[in-house]
């Protein structure tokens, strides 16, 4: 008996090809989500390998800023850009930049390059209050509550606060009645604002970016006039401190105190004759620059003995300002220079480079009073260095900023602080256009 024979109807047909169809369409999104999923591991993995480059070339640059100190700073000397890489320089697939303003930079839309000296800036642990009110936004009653903070007593001076006052905040904390341990630490005392603290330049990166002047839209708040307002932590410091040490690590000659030594050194670098006439005039002098004005001393004879003398007999001179890096900002701060003084260091140093070595060269700028006066506070050398370093790893992608502050004062440099900056967010500006400048530097 013969069976019969089946035939399909175009019903089933159409259901067999939805189901065959369905089928594809599942195996191709299967496809595109493992493909997706694999595309994005590989970006992972290469996002962290460029995260990786960054950090070490982070870490590279840090040891090559070591060997900049070692041999480019000696004795108290700020190393010249020009004798170290500081823009975009290579370490193996990644780049990094030291990020920083030298005293010879001027504030634009661009990003400078350097390491900062700390010494230019105005101690927070040894400014007096005057010297304080002298920066610029400052105000009487911050200037006051920051010599309270530091000073040991708990009691306060006009407009200053104590801890009476910080323990009516919430949370309430007693005043820290020590030194400063970061610039940072500011906002711990009674009126300082980070507006006041940071200004516009919350990314810390010396340029004005466009989120810093648009008023309100996004943040900071910023007044859009076009013009950067660095704030206070551009001026000031915790770290500069210098040695009271000659080059070859012996003490130097106290010349209030140490008479017949004092002769030995005159003797041994200008002879027997200058040494006799010379010597008398170190009594009563509160720094070298006012013995060299009082020794009538030229500035030729007073390099030869600057680094074997002091007038004190600390192991350490704090907070010292070295007129030869600090800013207008800051040398209007120091005692008997004020601010059309301070412009007009400024201007003479930039005109006479090669006179730098020592103190001399202020005399030039000074009349004598302010000269004396200005003496105690100031210094041709410096020891700590700041390295804002930021690197990109391969693509230039990965970014990392981490700063340091490198102290020079003993046979090798030290770090003696590191602080990672990453969360502060972009401060590099326009990659494209540094490119281009390193480009055109280049040739």
């Amino acid at each position: 008996m013969k069976r019969p024979i089946l035939h399909s109807s175009p019903r089933q047909h159409g259901s067999v090809l939805i189901i065959v169809l369905w089928v594809a369409l599942g195996l191709v999104s299967l496809t595109i989500y493992f493909g997706q999923t694999a595309m994005m591991q590989y970006r992972n993995a290469d996002n962290r390998m460029a995260g990786i480059e960054a950090d070490q070339a982070i870490e590279g640059a840090s040891r090559y800023v070591t060997y900049i100190l070692r041999n480019y700073a000696t004795n108290g000397f700020v190393p010249n850009p020009d004798n170290y890489a500081a823009e975009m320089a290579p370490v193996g697939e990644s780049d990094y930049w030291l990020i920083g303003r030298d005293d010879q930079s001027e504030r634009s839309e661009y990003p400078a390059f350097a390491l900062v000296d700390e010494s230019s800036k105005l101690n927070l642990n040894t400014a007096t209050r005057e010297m304080l009110e002298a920066l610029p936004n400052m105000t009487s009653e911050l200037a006051a509550a920051i010599i309270d903070w530091r000073d040991t007593d708990d009691e306060a001076t006009t407009d200053g606060a104590e801890s009476d006052y910080y323990m009516r905040m919430n949370p309430a904390y007693l005043c820290k009645n020590a030194p400063f341990e970061t610039v940072e630490e500011l906002r711990m005392v009674r009126g300082c604002t980070p507006e006041l603290l940071f200004g516009e330049d919350w990314n810390r990166n010396g340029i004005l970016d466009e989120n810093e002047n648009d008023g309100s839209a996004t943040a900071p708040l910023d007044n859009s006039d076009g013009r950067l307002d660095p704030g206070l932590v551009e001026y000031l410091t915790i770290y500069s401190r210098e040695p009271n040490t000659k080059s070859d690590g012996t003490n130097r000659v106290n010349i209030t105190s140490n008479q017949r030594q004092l002769v030995t050194v005159l003797t041994e670098k200008l002879g027997q004759q200058r040494a006799q006439q010379i010597a008398p005039a170190a009594s009563g002098c509160r720094s070298l620059l006012e013995f060299y004005i009082k020794s009538k001393m030229t500035a030729s004879e007073f390099a030869l003995v600057a680094d074997d003398l002091t007038t004190s007999s600390a192991t350490y001179q704090e907070g010292l300002v070295n007129v030869n890096t600090a800013r207008e900002e800051v040398l209007a701060c120091i005692p008997g220079i004020g601010v059309e003084k301070a412009a007009t260091l400024v201007a003479y140093r930039k005109a006479h480079k090669d006179d730098s070595q020592t103190l001399a060269w202020v005399s030039e700028v000074l009349d004598q009073a302010s000269a004396v006066q200005a003496g105690p506070y100031l210094t041709a050398r410096s020891y700590q260095f700041t390295a804002d370093i930021v690197a990109l790893g391969r693509n230039h992608r990965g970014y990392r900023r981490v700063a340091f502050v490198f102290d020079n004062s003993q046979s090798e440099p030290q770090i003696i602080f590191r602080r990672d900056l990453t969360r502060f967010g972009w401060a590099l500006g326009n990659i494209n256009q540094n490119s281009w400048t390193l480009t055109q530097r280049s040739r």
